[in-house]
């Protein structure tokens, strides 16, 4: 049986958009922020792909066309921040200060925290670049001599808290003006937390997806620098 679904070029990518749409309906029906659809699918995922005994290599391989969609999808997220182009001019400096005191607070806090917890340095290279987007970040672990997957997970899990929570976070902490919620959930959740910028509102989307591309350059200078000081 597992052998047929194997052979089955659309199987592994049927159940990725399955396990998504079932996100969605309990998210809908619950209001819960755990029923988060990008945490249902991947958990959907890797309960089908025990059941079946599916290799994750074999999966990967099928569901290959959703990460070549990946690249104009994060492309489009430029639509939103032309469509705000005026309010980017008219707030530049601020926008800069913004992104640039959450990648410092982002890399400090792996900092201070590897010290407390004494963590090994090729475990504090990987946890360096968890809150930008995976292709940067993966460049960066390699780069200082982290391990690639667990920076990863790293990212997919720091994304996933950030659209679960990223907007109450700000609540609780008394931000409310639109440029500020975008910025501090795109530069602390690169693209996950995008996608929930753009629901709050369409200011909050396009700063948040400006912030995923600053953000990453900013880090690639800052995690450099943090790593010698550790």
């Amino acid at each position: 049986m597992s052998k047929l679904l194997q052979d089955s070029a659309f199987f592994c990518l049927a159940i990725s958009l399955i396990g998504y749409e079932i996100g969605i309906i309990l998210r809908q029906k619950t209001k819960l922020a755990l029923c988060n659809p990008l945490l249902i699918s991947i958990v959907f995922v890797i309960i089908i792909l025990k059941v079946t005994n599916i290799k994750y290599e074999v999966y990967e391989d099928g569901s290959s066309l959703l990460s070549y969609l990946l690249t104009p999808s994060t492309v489009c997220l430029a639509i939103p921040l032309h469509q705000q182009m005026g309010l980017l001019k008219k707030n530049m400096k601020a926008i800069l200060a913004g992104i640039l005191s959450g990648v410092f607070t982002s890399l400090a806090g792996v900092w201070v925290f590897s010290m407390l917890f004494h963590l090994d340095k090729k475990i504090y290279a990987t946890l360096l670049p968890k809150s930008i987007t995976t292709a940067i970040g993966m460049g960066i672990s390699e780069e200082l001599g982290g391990i690639v997957t667990i920076t990863v997970a790293a990212i997919i899990i720091t994304g996933i808290i950030g659209n679960m929570f990223g907007d109450v976070i700000c609540r609780l902490c008394g931000i409310r003006h639109p440029i500020a919620t975008g910025l501090a959930i795109g530069t602390a959740s690169h693209a996950m937390g995008t996608a929930k910028a753009m629901e709050i509102g369409e200011i909050e989307g396009a700063m948040s997806s400006l912030s995923i591309a600053v953000s990453g350059l900013m880090t690639v200078i800052g995690a450099t620098i943090f790593y010698q000081l550790y």
